[in-house]
This record gives C-alpha cells, structure tokens and sequence, in this order.
C-alpha cells in the first residue's frame, strides 16, 4: 500500500484535519463495532443475564483499550515533536519502545488477572448468580488483553507514519471479522460467552498482525528498530516510556474514569433496582464507550497536526486544529443525543428483546444518559489538545476531575434527589459541570495571550 504523501507543516490545517478526520473517525465506529455486536450477540443469543455479566468484567476492556491509548497517545505525541525537530530515528526508538515493552507488560498483567480471578470478581461487584457466567467471559477475554492494547497503540503509529487509510482498512477488517465469528461461535457452535471472548480476541490479533507487517515491511518514516540490551539501554527506555506515559497518562485516565462509571453505576443499580437495573445500564454501558471512540477519533485526528507544529514553533496552526476538533466534537454530540432520544426504543431493542425486565428500563433511562454526549465531546477534545501540547499535568487532573471526582459525586448525589432517573442524569451532571470549568479555563487563557488564540 502506498503511503499516504501528508505535510504536517505546510498543508492548510483545514485540509489535513479532514484527510485525518474520515479514516480515523470510520476506523473508530468500526472500532466500535467490537463492542456493540458482542453485545448485540450476547443479549440476544446469551441471555440478559449474561448481558449483565459482560457488563461487570467490561472494565477490563477499558484497561487494555486504556493502556494502549496510553502509550499510543504518548509515543505519538513525542515521535511527532521529535519529527518536527528532524529527529527520525529518536521518533523511530520512540515508536518502538511503546509498541513492544507496554505490551510484555501487559502479558504479566493478564496472567495476574486471570490467577485472582475471585478476587477480581468481587472486587468487581459480582452478584454470586452472575460469577460463573462474569468468570468464564473474564477468563477467556483477559487472554486478548495484550493483543488489544498493541491494535491501539499500533494505530496511532500508523497514522502518524501517514498511513490512515491503512489504519482505517485495519480496524474495519477486524470488525466485520469478529462480527462473523460471534454469529459462528454463539449460534452457531453454542460457545456462549467463551465463544463471545474468542471471537473479539481474535479480530484484535489480525488486526495487530495486519498493521505489524506494515510496520515492518512498508513503514517509510517509523520504521520499528531493534532495541540495545543493556543496563543504560534499559534506563533510557524507561525514562522514555515514563515520559510517554505522563503525555498519554490522561487516556488511561478516560478509559479508567469509563470502567469506573461501570462500577460505581452497577453498585448504584444493585442498590436501588437489582440486576435487572445493572442489564438495562449495560447498553448505556455499551454505547458510551463507542461515543467516546467516535471522540477519540476526533482527537487522534487533530493530534498529530497539533503536536507537530507545536514542536515546529507554529503554536496558530496547533490551535487552529483544536479548534476544528472541538466543533467536530460538539455537532457529534448533539447529532447522537438526538437520535437516541428519537430512536432509543429501536437501539434498546438491539440489545434485549421486549418481554426481558430491563428492556423497559432501559427505554426510559437511555435517553436521559444521553443529555451528556454534547458535553463529553467538548470535554474529551480539549483535554485531548492539552496531551498534545506536552501539559500532562493539567490534563490529567482535568480527567480526574471529570472522569471520577464529579462521576462519583454524581451517582451519590442525583439518586437522592432524583431517585432512578438520577443515576441516568448522574453523568451527564458531570459531564456538563467539566465543560463549564473548561470553557472558564480557556477563556482566561485567551485572555493571558491573546495571541496565540486569536
């Protein structure tokens, strides 16, 4: 495949912002897709039982996709500026040093996971009839967790070697494969939720070895390099990959601030409904994920325009991108808020049949859930713009504040004053308090140099 001829420097910021936008935001639905059709099979092959099950293990999808962000943020970031600067094989060591170390780590991280399969369980908030259906998906799909951070951090790296189409093909191959292997192995050899693990893993394997063999073979400018071994080689890739970690930190923040609204709203469920509570809060559970991946992909789309000419001197060039992926972000959330709250009866319907308990839960909750999509995209892009710009510090303790103080805050509170419809309305609450304390934020930064964001 021929690599895409894109000039992060000279091109109008407009021009690239679109020739990034449509892959990578088309590569994220279809990311998308992994999560929805396991739950679209799962609900109505499985059970809503087992729809409930999966809900409570999703937080280590969340991990995995939040590990890989991590790095994949960071390593982009920094193999940018380093290109910008004329540094090719410093990005090249970059990119390989996030690839491949993050994901040995990642192998450890599984096998721990799957030994104190009990205790994670419980820690989970398992009710005792769900733990053999939530251990039996935990087990099989912790096997794909390291698989499924290298397909995201990889991603990154492919687009920023000018390849997005490339990425896009990737993930697209990846979706409709898994989609035809959940059909075989659900309903067709009646694997249950084992056969639901098996087949996301192994879309996340082809996938990976899709854009490996890119890497290795078809890569023009970050092309993977073999790694020194030895004592002060292992000292730099650490720092490196402490560095990366502290740029991209704020994307495993999101994806961990995304588990633990699992979490805190199935214990909230629990609490005021039961399982059938925790079954209808899963579709919400599965749509907010693939909204923030439509955002994320908004964000990967502008990243590279912004962090490369901020590491060139051009800080208007940087700002004008952000500004193009906060509209983008803004008219996405307005767009899905509402058509969920025009056709949620049908996209519950995808998931539950009628006559199951939460099915009526669910229609009556969803759209309530979906007051916040607007917010989160204004939110999600301008942390995202903060990574971009090195200031880790800031947009993690934007994340933290967003993602778990005012969740949390939100879920103890809106309940009480609301009752059920408060736990629906407790993120959107959140979400919505953020974009008022960033649009605060950007506003007296403009006003501290009117310069750069005029």
């Amino acid at each position: 495949m021929k690599r895409d001829e894109i000039d992060l420097r000279g091109a109008a910021v407009g021009k690239l912002f679109r020739r990034f936008l449509l892959p990578t935001v088309l590569g994220m639905v279809f990311s998308a897709v992994f999560i929805i059709t396991d739950g679209i099979f799962v609900g109505q092959g499985i059970g809503s039982d087992a729809l409930a099950a999966v809900n409570l293990v999703a937080p280590l999808f969340t991990l995995g996709t939040g590990l890989g962000l991590m790095f994949g943020m960071g390593g982009s970031v920094v193999a940018s500026i380093a290109l910008a600067q004329g540094k090719r094989r410093t990005a090249q060591i970059n990119v390989t040093q996030a690839a491949f170390v993050p994901t040995l780590l990642i192998l450890l991280v599984s096998a721990a996971v799957i030994l104190l399969r009990g205790p994670v369980l419980r820690l989970l908030g398992t009710p005792t009839e769900l733990t053999a259906q939530a251990g039996e998906y935990l087990t099989w799909f912790t096997i794909f967790l390291a698989p499924l951070a290298l397909f995201n951090i990889l991603m990154f790296i492919v687009r920023l070697d000018g390849a997005p189409r490339f990425a896009m093909s990737c993930n697209i191959a990846a979706a409709l494969l898994n989609i035809g292997l959940d059909y075989l192995f659900i309903f067709v050899f009646g694997w249950g939720l084992t056969g639901a693990a098996v087949a996301t893993g192994i879309g996340y394997i082809v996938g990976s070895a899709a854009m490996l063999r890119y890497m290795f073979r078809r890569s023009r400018t970050l092309r993977f390099v073999p790694l020194k071994i030895s004592r002060r080689s292992a000292r730099l890739t650490l720092r490196n990959l402490g560095y990366m970690s502290y740029v991209g930190f704020p994307a495993l923040l999101s994806e961990g601030a995304i588990s633990a609204l699992m979490v805190v709203g199935n214990f909230t469920f629990i609490r005021y409904v039961g399982k059938d509570g925790v079954a209808a809060y899963s579709i919400a559970c599965y749509v907010f994920p693939i909204i923030f991946m439509v955002y994320n992909g908004i964000v990967q789309s502008a990243q590279p325009i912004i962090s490369y000419n901020y590491g060139a001197g051009e800080p208007l060039r940087a700002h004008r991108a952000f500004t193009l992926s906060l509209r983008a972000a803004a008219l996405c959330g307005v767009a899905v808020f509402g058509f969920t709250w025009l056709w949620g009866r049908g996209l519950v319907g995808l998931f539950l049949p009628p006559e199951a308990p939460a099915y009526a839960l669910a229609v009556a909750g969803l759209p309530y859930f979906a007051a916040g999509y607007p917010f989160f995209g204004i939110n999600v892009a301008t942390i995202g713009y903060y990574q971009s710009i090195e200031q880790g510090r800031l947009a993690t303790a934007l994340t933290v504040l967003r993602g778990i103080v005012l969740m949390i805050a939100g879920f103890l509170l809106m309940p009480r004053l609301l009752g059920v419809a408060g736990i629906w309305l407790a993120v959107p609450a959140a979400e919505a308090v953020e974009s008022l304390l960033l649009a605060l934020l950007l506003r007296r930064q403009r006003r501290r140099n009117n310069r750069f964001f005029s």
